[in-house]
């Protein structure tokens, strides 16, 4: 019989926080609870890769489409860098995400096919040509 984790996530998260704070230890249901907290640490950790993976797909544009540099791609970087501060601001350690040096070939491959369907060109380095301080620094904009 499925539960009503199964059947309702949001009722079960309902359920369960008005038993958290009754103190009902013994009826919590600890796996999905867990399960849910380690979600929550993933999602922030898929944004952040969803946001460097955009800022490092305009970077690739902003360097090898240098004719159709625009407002709207300084925009884009600007925003992303930003967004990207104050998430790390909030979240400290999500720095240790952007040490990860595989984590950073795969936002890569992420940039990538983003460029490539926004470009359609096949020009883009396949692996990192520059490092996570590069693309998140204010004044990097690659030549």
């Amino acid at each position: 019989m499925a539960s009503l984790y199964d059947m309702d996530v949001l009722a079960w998260s309902i359920e369960q926080a008005a038993l958290l704070r009754e103190r009902q230890w013994s009826a919590l249901d600890i796996e999905n609870i867990a399960e849910e907290i380690e979600d929550v640490g993933n999602s922030v950790r898929r944004e952040l890769g969803s946001r460097m993976a955009v800022l490092i797909a305009h970077l690739l544009k902003w360097q090898f489409q240098p004719q159709l540099r625009s407002k709207s791609w300084r925009a884009t970087i600007d925003v992303q860098r930003e967004s990207i501060a104050i998430k790390l601001a909030k979240v400290p350690s999500l720095k240790h995400t952007l040490a990860d040096d595989a984590w950073f070939v795969e936002i890569w491959k992420d940039a990538l096919v983003i460029a490539f369907n926004d470009t359609g060109l096949y020009q883009f380095p396949r692996m990192p040509v520059w490092t996570t301080a590069q693309v998140l620094d204010s004044t990097f904009f690659p030549a």
